[in-house]
């Protein structure tokens, strides 16, 4: 085995819970190898056992087990306690990313399990947890004054979504952690299509509806880390930390979908569905802001000369 690596990575508690005993073992011996602290449970229900009694930052666990599931597991944890989860089959065929995504975990992988892998994954678990964890400490001190924050105005009135002030304060942030650990970071330009079309013939009434319900739309498809924010108008931007720009186009993709299963309904016996074109980049190392930002708005562009109601990423 590989030595134990240096850094802030390890020193976390990890807790895998598997109904085979040898892969519970050998996941455990190569994690305590590697400076994690390790438990393990056979079975969802000692699993959640070990939770009430332990504190664990990342919870390991197989989807099919005698009695609860790991999807179950995975939903309890999320509702519970503070541990992200990552969900390991044997069976690809039966789920999808976007399923066990969708269910609370953050990472989702196949065995055999490699030890190599397992570490990159839950190294960048632990890097979106710090992350957070930083985010929601910042915030905290900049709610400790109340004057400040509310002169720094960092929502939207709204849609209760970041504004534009607080997307180029957090921005600069989120690219100089991105030069400095050699990360990814994404950005997602999007647009409501024929959005003043809209609100010329209902009312701003219901152009407000749309922005309100979009924004909805958006926050329930995103994860704990990404940011959102309504850059101006009808049009949003949202940040991707950690994400490659393929990784992005499948966010792109379910807010789009999600989107156009809402139903309008502007006026008596007038339904009408909204779409939304999105336009996409990958911050390149060392790239000025002003470049990222316009690469992502052109391809948004591109999105709607293509037709709207799509993703565009060049």
């Amino acid at each position: 085995m590989e030595k134990k690596e240096e850094g802030k990575t390890a020193h976390a508690q990890i807790l895998v819970v598997d109904d085979e005993k040898p892969i519970c073992d050998i996941i455990q011996e190569a994690m305590k190898h590697f400076g994690y602290t390790c438990l393990s449970a056979m079975s969802g229900e000692d699993a959640l056992k070990i939770l009430e009694k332990n504190k664990v930052d990342i919870v390991i666990t197989d989807i099919k087990m005698p009695g609860m599931s790991g999807i179950d597991l995975t939903t309890l944890v999320k509702s519970n306690y503070d541990s992200d989860v990552i969900v390991m089959t044997g069976f690809a065929e039966d789920f999808t990313y976007e399923q066990i995504i969708e269910k609370g975990a953050s990472d989702f992988m196949l065995k055999p399990i490699g030890i190599k892998e397992l570490l990159i994954r839950l190294k960048r678990v632990q890097r979106e947890r710090a992350m957070l964890s930083e985010r929601n400490q910042a915030e905290a001190l900049l709610r400790e004054s109340e004057k400040r924050y509310q002169e720094l105005s960092i929502t939207d009135n709204l849609t209760q979504l970041f504004n534009s002030r607080q997307f180029y304060n957090q921005i600069t942030a989120e690219i100089e952690r991105t030069n400095r650990y050699n990360h990814n970071l994404t950005l997602l330009m999007m647009d409501i299509d024929n959005f003043k079309q809209y609100n010329d013939t209902f009312g701003h009434l219901e152009g407000d509806n749309v922005l309100v319900r979009f924004a909805d739309v958006v926050r329930s498809c995103l994860r704990r880390t990404d940011l959102a924010y309504r850059y101006g108008g009808e049009e949003f931007v949202i940040v991707l930390p950690d994400t490659e720009g393929e990784q992005g186009v499948v966010t792109a993709e379910r807010i789009r979908q999600e989107l156009k299963k809402e139903v309008f309904a502007p006026k008596p016996g007038k339904t009408i569905r909204v779409t939304v074109s999105t336009g996409i980049a990958q911050y390149s190392s060392g790239e000025e802001l002003s470049s990222f930002i316009r690469r992502a708005d052109l391809n948004m562009y591109r999105a709607k000369e293509k037709g709207k109601d799509q993703v565009f990423y060049s």
